[in-house]
């Protein structure tokens, strides 16, 4: 069936669906939230005309646009996409990486499962609150308390690119064959693997069926196609280009789907990311160095190891075997102060104090933050120091390129507001305020300005 027809079935079927609104904490300003997170959102999307966004920009230029958003470290998607649906900071939620640390040597293995995140999610106040939610592939939703849940995870054979275990952790059961029967097509491997740029048009498919059909309170949806084609060739091209325009349609999508269900005058879009985007040239692998003192072994599975780097993009996190093993970390930092200049002056060393400001990993004993252009690889072998190319993220959140971006549109938010800069906790408590549902951000605070008074 094609997909035209299939949308207007779907409206036709959304028209009959009717849901007494249960009460909420306080006032809303909006009755339905749409949380769109853009992978890799970098700022100049929507603040530079030249790149091909025109939903976004226009959004932007109407409604609340920031010129920075500061992220988590490392400024990984899996850490960054939980803070969004928290408010509280890694070290708090619990999911302190996209990899769990695993000291035998990693699996491939993710942070899938929700039962991992140590924080109230904004999926808790929602459901708390008696009213409904939905997501399009988040991050750590898998098992989430959200009504209707396509959820991001993959297996460790297919990698990123299978659907069938998409398809098994969808809840209610048959929620996905229900979106390729009424709105995207049959969904497969060749058509939905997120190396696919074009994979948003599916999910903002996805995610507008649920919307005008079930009429969510919050409906969360993670757009992945510039975040993959930037690792592929960097911050610039045509091919970046054509991914931002594609999460652009996803996004456009999603707007006239809540005009379509008769409910977008009480719709807020609230546009965020999860990091910004550096270009690379080389490989670090500080790996190398403690192999050869004898701190671990070369092998994956590091052997009979005391202190290990875990890498991630532009950041390296210092493990230890023993947590009270201070003498394996002087002999780090002794290696580290004895290289070369020149290597030395590809990363710095980020101190335990500035960890935990930043709410980081409370297991890592001290870490290092490439400086731009390089990027850190968990290799134990070959050189230390290795040619590379495309971009990357993971970086100290302290500087521009690395910053993504917010957009509040529609119900509840102020009309042509440029803020300066927000944190990425501050986004839960905009979501809950707008929601008017009872939600306590462990770490993030609710910024003066964005939103209009209470209705």
């Amino acid at each position: 069936m094609r997909t035209s027809t299939l949308l207007a079935l779907s409206l036709t079927l959304s028209a009959g669906v009717a849901r007494a609104e249960p009460e909420r904490a306080k006032d809303p300003r909006a009755d339905h939230v749409v949380l769109v997170s853009i992978d890799g959102l970098r700022p100049e999307f929507y603040l530079d005309p030249s790149w091909p966004a025109p939903t976004l920009q226009r959004l932007a230029k109407e409604g609340v646009r920031a010129q920075a958003v500061r992220g988590v470290f490392p400024s990984v998607t899996y850490p960054s996409h939980t803070t969004l649906i928290t408010g509280a900071l890694p070290a708090r939620h619990g999911i302190v990486n996209n990899e769990p640390f695993e000291p035998e040597g990693q699996t491939g293995r993710w942070y899938w499962d929700a039962s991992e995140i140590k924080a109230r999610t904004l999926w808790h106040a929602v459901q708390d609150a008696g009213l409904e939610s939905a997501s399009i592939s988040w991050p750590v939703s898998v098992g989430a308390p959200v009504t209707r849940n396509l959820p991001e995870v993959w297996s460790l054979s297919a990698g990123i690119g299978g659907t069938a275990p998409i398809r098994s952790a969808s809840t209610p059961p048959g929620l996905m064959e229900e979106i390729e029967r009424e709105a995207t097509g049959n969904l497969r491997d060749d058509n939905y693997s997120m190396n696919l740029a074009s994979r948003d048009l599916r999910v903002g498919l996805a995610a507008g069926y649920l919307l005008r059909t079930y009429r969510p309170a919050l409906l969360t949806v993670h757009l992945t196609g510039p975040d993959h084609v930037m690792h592929a060739v960097g911050r610039q091209g045509p091919e970046v280009a054509q991914a931002v325009a594609l999460a652009d349609a996803a996004l456009a999508t999603l707007v006239e789907d809540a005009r379509r269900a008769g409910i977008l005058e009480r719709t807020a879009f609230v546009v965020t990311g999860d990091h910004g985007f550096v270009d690379t040239h080389t490989r670090v692998c500080p790996n190398v160095w403690l192999a050869e003192a004898g701190l671990q072994g070369s092998a994956p599975d590091r052997g009979a190891w005391r202190a290990t780097f875990h890498c991630s993009g532009g950041s390296a996190l210092l493990r230890l075997a023993d947590p009270a093993d201070a003498a394996a970390v002087e002999v780090v930092r002794g290696l580290l102060a004895e290289l070369p200049p020149g290597v030395r002056k590809t990363f710095r060393v980020i101190e335990p104090a500035q960890l935990r400001e930043l709410g980081a990993d409370p297991d890592a004993a001290l870490a290092l933050s490439a400086f731009e252009g390089y990027r850190f690889s968990s290799s134990a072998r070959g050189k230390a120091l290795q040619a590379g190319r495309g971009g990357t993220h993971g970086y100290f959140p302290d500087f521009q390129r690395i910053h993504t971006g917010f957009v509040g549109w529609g119900a509840g938010f102020a009309e042509d507001v440029l803020v300066p800069r927000l944190d990425l906790e501050d986004v839960a408590p905009v979501v809950a305020e707008l929601l008017g549902i009872g939600f306590e951000a462990p770490d993030g605070v609710l910024p003066i300005g964005l939103l209009r008074a209470a209705r």
